[in-house]
């Protein structure tokens, strides 16, 4: 592995974390490690943001759901791009435990979590998602997802591309919009709004 791909810089505000050119996976394990040998300091911190220019969008949605699930830190939404930056609606949504997923989610193949689910891979037809937290996709979404299993309607699902044969949270099913609509690219969430199942593009300040 590639050392030296992660780094973490102080200012007086706080921390920024900079990722240079080299194999993602590499990134991923490097930052791990560094989060690794000194967890207890950095979860005290301000990050103030991520700085990687030669990432594409789903590798920084990765980052930013790996920091805040796995190791509860929060990125400052202003020091995202402005297609990451964390919505208002997202403040009151509980966190807890996760089971991470390193591999797509084949057809027949069910899932199922007490606590926050988040594949880093594709979920293809035919495969079943429930949780009773959070399912978060960093991939393609084109299975079955139920989020909120025990009735919790502020769950939400999440993907990079949301195309669900089937999508629930809580007891109420939603789909995607008959109209189509052009998302160019940017992280999809289904959230319960006014009793019913919206799925929207994961944008700031919406």
């Amino acid at each position: 592995m590639k050392e030296g791909l992660v780094n973490f810089k102080g200012i007086k505000e706080g921390i920024y974390i900079y990722i240079k050119d080299g194999e993602f996976q590499d990134v991923l394990d490097e930052l791990e490690q560094k989060l690794e040998d000194s967890i207890d300091f950095y979860k005290d911190a301000n990050f103030l943001g991520i700085k990687a220019e030669y990432l594409k969008q789903n590798q920084i949605l990765e980052l930013v759901f790996l920091l805040k699930y796995k190791y509860d830190i929060h990125i400052n939404k202003s020091g995202l791009p402005p297609y990451l930056g964390e919505p208002e609606y997202y403040t009151g949504i509980d966190e807890g435990m996760t089971k991470f997923i390193h591999s797509t989610i084949r057809s027949g193949q069910v899932i199922e979590y007490d606590g926050n689910v988040v594949v880093i891979g594709d979920v293809n037809p035919g495969a079943l998602i429930k949780a009773k937290g959070n399912i978060v996709i960093l991939g393609i979404f084109r299975g079955v997802a139920h989020a909120g299993t025990d009735g919790n309607k502020d769950a939400i699902v999440a993907a990079y591309d949301l195309q669900p044969t089937q999508l629930r949270i809580a007891d109420i099913i939603g789909r995607k919009p008959d109209e189509d609509i052009a998302t160019l690219g940017i992280p999809e969430v289904a959230k319960v709004k006014d009793g019913e199942v919206y799925i929207e593009p994961y944008l700031p300040n919406k």
